[in-house]
Order: C-alpha cells, then sequence, then structure tokens
C-alpha cells in the first residue's frame, strides 16, 4: 500500500504542484485546505505523514499541530511545516509543539520529497530504536542498560545528565529539539533550570565524545533553533 500524505495548505496551486509530485513518486496525497478539514482527514483517512502551512485561515497549522500531539491515538503522526522563508520564531514554535522538520516557502520539491522520505524512514525506525539495547554510530557505542558510553573502544566518564541528553537525542537521530523541549524530555520536573543549561550540557558532552568540539560529528547545533543527533540516514 503506497504511504498516504496529507497536504495542508490554503493556496490550491501549492496542493496541487505537491500532489502531484507526491503522486508520480508513489505515494497516495490527501488535500485540505484549511485546519477543521484536516482533522477531519487525519481521523477518517489516517495518513502516515502531514505536510502542515502554518498560515491556514480560521484554525492555524500550529492549533492542529498542537491538537494532534495532544492526542494520544495520532501524537505520533509525522508532521512536516511549511514555514513562510526566514520566520524563525514560528519554526520554534511549531518544532516546541513536536513537528518533526520544516520547510520554507517558496520551496524545492525534490528537497521536499526528499525530506518526506527521511522524516518517513525516521519515523518507522523511532519505536525500534527505543526499543534497542545499545546504540552504536561511527566509534560511539552507549550501552543502555548499563549506561556505558565509549568512542573508539575508550570508556567516556559522562555526569548524570550529560547521559541522559545522549540517550535521548540518540534515540531519535535526525530529529531537531528546540532548548525547551531539551528541558522537558530530560530534565522532566526539575525547577530552576533555564534553557541556556543546555548549553552548557551539550558542551560538556561535546567535550566528552566529540573528536573536534569545534568540528562535532555527533551532536549538531541547528542555528536559531536548537540541537540533534546527526541523521544516520
Amino acid at each position: 500500500m503506497p504511504k498516504k500524505i496529507l497536504i495542508v495548505d490554503d493556496e490550491k496551486d501549492i496542493v496541487d504542484l505537491i500532489s502531484y509530485n507526491l503522486e508520480k513518486e508513489g505515494f497516495a496525497a490527501l488535500k485540505a485546505y484549511d485546519g477543521e478539514s484536516a482533522l477531519k482527514l487525519v481521523d477518517t483517512k489516517k495518513p502516515d505523514l502531514v505536510i502542515l502551512d502554518l498560515m491556514l485561515p480560521g484554525m492555524r497549522g500550529l492549533e492542529v499541530c498542537k491538537f494532534i500531539r495532544k492526542n494520544p491515538a495520532i501524537e505520533t503522526l509525522p508532521i512536516i511545516m511549511l514555514t513562510a522563508k526566514g520566520d524563525h520564531v514560528d519554526k520554534i514554535l511549531g518544532l516546541e509543539m513536536g513537528a518533526d522538520d520544516y520547510i520554507t516557502k517558496p520551496f524545492n520539491v525534490r528537497e521536499l520529497i526528499a525530506r518526506i522520505h527521511a522524516v518517513l524512514r525516521r519515523a518507522e525506525g523511532r519505536s525500534d530504536s527505543e526499543k534497542k539495547e545499545h546504540f552504536a554510530y561511527k566509534g560511539l557505542r552507549f550501552d543502555y542498560s548499563s549506561y556505558d558510553v565509549t568512542v573508539d573502544g575508550k570508556k567516556v566518564a559522562l555526569g548524570p545528565t550529560e547521559l541522559k541528553l545522549l540517550r535521548f537525542l540518540t534515540q531519535h537521530p535526525g530529529r531537531v529539539y528546540t532548548r525547551d523541549q531539551l528541558l522537558d524530555y530530560v530534565w522532566g520536573d526539575e525547577t530552576f533550570v533555564e534553557p541556556r543549561t543546555v548549553d552548557v550540557h551539550i558542551s560538556r558532552l561535546r567535550l566528552a565524545i566529540e573528536k573536534d568540539k569545534d568540528e562535532p560529528q555527533y551532536i549538531l547545533t541547528v542555528r536559531g533553533i536548537g540541537y540533534k543527533f546527526v541523521d544516520m540516514k
């Protein structure tokens, strides 16, 4: 069965363009022109991924994203945001609400298709990665049961926060997380923790595991957004 992609945008020309190219790639395209219709299709058609414009009439794209992420039945549905070029505020808000990726308008259709394939691969592998007992990538190895970390066979000493941070990021490679998201997922309910605290612990983690902390190969900075473990695909 072809993967179903829901395209949500109030500009019909954009929806038709994306739909045409998706179908050429072997996907099944679903179309919605506002947030309310999009959520109905999510419920009835069960798409595998949503391409979501943020500037929608009525229910805004950010509200649609928030609704999906708060609904246990569909909370893991992959979402790629479409944003206005250079609108960092919307990008950050969208990622904080759980969007998997973003692409700016005007966009290259081939890039969008590549992003779709990448997000679908990550979504398919996400549940499996969370069940694994260890992680290994380019000399870095993390045993989740013993919390032993090695780089090129040499054991690395990490503090408890760095261990939790590394575990979380290695279980979700390729996905960008804002500082606030990392605080929620890694620090949890700890009080009096500032977002910049994340930068401090990322720096410590890089110092321990990267060959060159200024040119990291594992934990990457996404300028203006946050951090991610490098996409392994």
